[in-house]
């Protein structure tokens, strides 16, 4: 490409890193007569400008725009005075220079020049380029008009292509609806990974794929802020670890943005977008509360339009996002200035987002103010919607930013923490925090209380009883009374409510319990739901009807992929009925696949509540049987009839355990030949001989004789042909009769 620059010589150098990416949308919009480029300082809008010039062979006019060229008149000089440069001889030339002429003879009027203009474009057979960078500068409604006629009148093949900070004040739309419009933001002008990683390797910066990735979604893929980022790591002997810490309080970002962004500001804009730093989304409303003023939807306008990298989220230009560098730098001196500033503004900004019933935008300021009491009322008034629909992570982390001193003085985030840790099947955890927020609570007797503190206490209790389920089911009918009809928390009560009937052996009150459970739960508390579900899904099956069974636990499941729960401890169970109930129906690879996720969160649970972790066992043991797994069965059902002892009044565990170790004796039976096959009676004696129990406490246990006992294990020796109580032993196992 022949080249007439104006104002400066902009060659692309051989040091840039390429942008063939971007090349190729340039070479893909020959046919668009108006190329616009529109994108913060920093995006390389110059170089790439550059790059492609150097590739293209049309002649084209460069001019780099200043403010004087505001001057419509001093505008089409500029632009006539490329042209002549570039004009050959021929036709078109008496045109050119004709309108040289009319310019040069002042004053000049604008009415009398753009027809010439228009001619003198229309008029050249070769398509040319003409290039204007800095467009931002033009401001002047005439001088904009010059741009729109020259985009209006280039010859077919030629191009305009307007390179600014900010986005022109052109009529666009109809260019953009007819496809006759290229457009480039900061968006497509961002560096992928790949450019990042090639401009690592240009300036000698030795880092991995992972580094560059991750800082390449720091930076927002900001051409300027990762060159910067490779000088940091040049001049440093740990590149990977300077890489890891760049942001935008990095002193070399810093300078930058401050000469590039701020130097120019009035002082309060400045102090504006200090103050709003707190926020990671900017609207006038929002920043009016915070900052304390009325014209903040003006303010974000103007200076999204003055080049500053404030982008609009929405079609309508109401909310906007600052850079995250630049917001990174401007928070840091925030910070610098110390006296509060901060945390005054955020907890502003949380009562705001608190009152548009935005939860996590108003906890999450609360917690970074430190204000431990704002947090925990904040956490606890929406506690069942985060541990129940698969956030407890993030609940996790806003805990994490507080003390255990900050938690032992506020009931509301101690009793948080509880159900948190009862969430992830952590019943330790739950259990002492349960007691500090009980004595918090106790302590603030004369203080307002946040509502449901008095029934979360209550529910904690109810988990962690070690007295049976019966109290477990009295402390949750405590919790329900105490709450309102419409709280969530009446869920969670019904659940242990219909637990408690359901393991005394009150099948009808269970089901009572549970389905009011399930309907106070379908919304509010998906986790509690499809343990209600699950639970019914049992005395279904233990009821003889197989399909309602299916439909319960399928809708348990459905709802633990829907809201993300599978990684819960708590959906061990679901998965574990699910499992015996799709073995059942002879779906062998579904109950295979849930078995190995039920027994994969059951690992998981820590000491948890005794009644959940025996029946989730026996469910597995159930599915182990029919997926002919004997030795499997046989160690979860010892598990859970150790389990089951701690639950003495769980009256149904006894007949449950009895009836699935009458099924793994059977099915192991089947295992034996001819006149060796054990007998149901010393199927049961084998099962103790492992232990430490003698005949006389075995038979005490089993309600027999000592004599029974011993004649019955001797019959046992003599079908294994073995002569003792240990080699009895070694042999069950090698048959499969015994876990070892």
């Amino acid at each position: 490409m022949s080249l007439a620059v104006k104002a400066g010589r902009p060659l692309f150098r051989e040091e840039l890193v390429r942008r063939p990416r971007l090349l190729a949308k340039l070479a893909g919009g020959r046919e668009a007569p108006l190329v616009v480029i529109s994108a913060p300082a920093g995006y390389g809008k110059t170089s790439l400008l550059a790059e492609w010039a150097a590739q293209d062979e049309r002649p084209s006019v460069w001019l780099a725009l200043e403010e004087w060229h505001d001057d419509p008149i001093r505008l089409v000089r500029e632009i006539v005075s490329g042209l002549e440069e570039i004009e050959p001889s021929g036709e078109q030339a008496p045109l050119v220079s004709g309108l040289a002429r009319t310019l040069a003879a002042p004053p000049s009027e604008l009415a009398s020049v753009l027809p010439p203009l228009a001619a003198a474009l229309e008029s050249r057979k070769r398509p040319i380029v003409l290039i204007l960078d800095d467009v931002q500068t033009i401001t002047d409604a005439r001088a904009l008009q010059v741009l729109a006629t020259v985009a209006e009148h280039l010859p077919q093949g030629s191009q305009l292509v307007l390179a600014s900070r900010t986005r022109p004040a052109l009529p666009l739309g109809r260019l953009r609806a007819h496809g006759a419009l290229l457009e480039l933001g900061a968006k497509e002008m961002a560096m992928t990974p790949a450019e990042a990683a090639s401009l690592f390797r240009t300036a000698n910066v030795r880092v991995g794929t992972g580094t560059v990735t991750s800082l390449v979604e720091r930076t927002e893929g900001w051409p300027v802020g990762l060159y910067l980022a490779a000088l940091s790591a040049r001049e440093s002997t740990d590149a990977a670890g300077v890489l890891a810490r760049f942001g935008g309080d990095d002193h070399v970002v810093a300078d930058y943005l401050r000469d590039e962004f701020l130097a120019e500001l009035e002082e309060e804009d400045v102090k504006f977008l200090l103050d709003a730093s707190v926020l990671e989304r900017l609207s006038g409303p929002l920043c009016d509360a915070v900052l304390q003023r009325t014209d903040s939807a003006s303010v974000l306008d103007r200076l999204a339009r003055g080049g500053l990298p404030l982008t609009p989220t929405d079609r309508s230009h109401e909310w906007y996002r600052c850079h995250r560098l630049l917001r990174d730098m401007l928070l840091g001196m925030l910070r610098h200035a110390g006296g509060g500033r901060e945390a005054q503004l955020r907890l502003r900004a949380s009562a705001w987002h608190a009152r548009q019933g935005e939860l996590d935008c108003a906890v999450a300021h609360a917690v970074t103010a430190g204000d431990a009491r704002l947090a925990g009322d904040l956490l606890w008034q929406n506690l069942p919607c985060y541990v129940t629909c698969g956030h407890n992570d993030l609940l996790q982390s806003w805990l994490a930013r507080f003390s255990p001193q900050d938690l032992a003085e506020h009931a509301s985030l101690a009793l948080t923490a509880a159900h948190s840790a009862l969430a992830l099947g952590d019943l330790r955890q739950a259990e002492h925090w349960g007691l500090v927020g009980a004595a918090a609570l106790a302590r603030d007797s004369g203080a307002p209380k946040v509502a449901s503190l008095p029934a979360g206490v209550a529910l904690i209790e109810a988990a962690v009883d070690r007295h049976g389920v019966a109290p477990m089911g009295r402390h949750a009918a405590r919790a329900y009374e105490l709450e309102d009809n419409d709280s969530p928390w009446r869920s969670v009560c019904c659940l242990y409510q219909g637990v408690a009937d359901h393991l005394t052996g009150d099948r009808e009150q269970a089901r009572e319990h549970l389905e009011d459970g399930i309907h106070r739960s379908a919304v509010s508390a998906p986790n509690v739901e499809t343990l209600c579900l699950s639970q019914l899904a049992m005395i279904t099956v233990e009821e003889g009807d197989w399909d309602r069974g299916v439909d319960l636990i399928g809708r348990a499941v459905k709802q633990i992929e829907r809201h993300s729960l599978s990684s819960y401890p708590t959906s061990a169970l679901t998965f574990a009925v699910s499992a015996d109930v799709r073995s059942h129906a002879g779906h062998v690879d579904e109950g295979k696949r849930d078995a190995r996720k039920a027994a994969h969160l059951l690992g998981e649970l820590s000491d948890f509540i005794p009644w959940y972790e025996a029946e989730t066992r026996i469910m597995l043991a159930r599915a182990a049987l029919r997926l002919a797994d004997i030795r499997a069965a046989r160690t979860l059902l010892a598990e859970a009839s150790q389990l089951a002892r701690r639950v003495p009044d769980a009256v149904v565990f006894g007949g449950w355990l009895d009836e699935t170790w009458g099924l793994v004796d059977s099915a192991s039976t089947t295992a034996l030949a001819g006149p060796a096959m054990l007998t149901m009676a010393e199927l049961r004696i084998l099962r103790f001989l492992p232990t430490h129990l003698s005949f006389r406490e075995i038979g005490a246990r089993l309600h027999v004789s000592t004599n029974t006992v011993k004649t019955q294990a001797h019959a046992v020796y003599r079908k294994l042909d073995v002569s003792s109580r240990s080699e009895a032993v070694i042999r069950a196992a090698e048959i499969g009769l015994l876990e070892t």
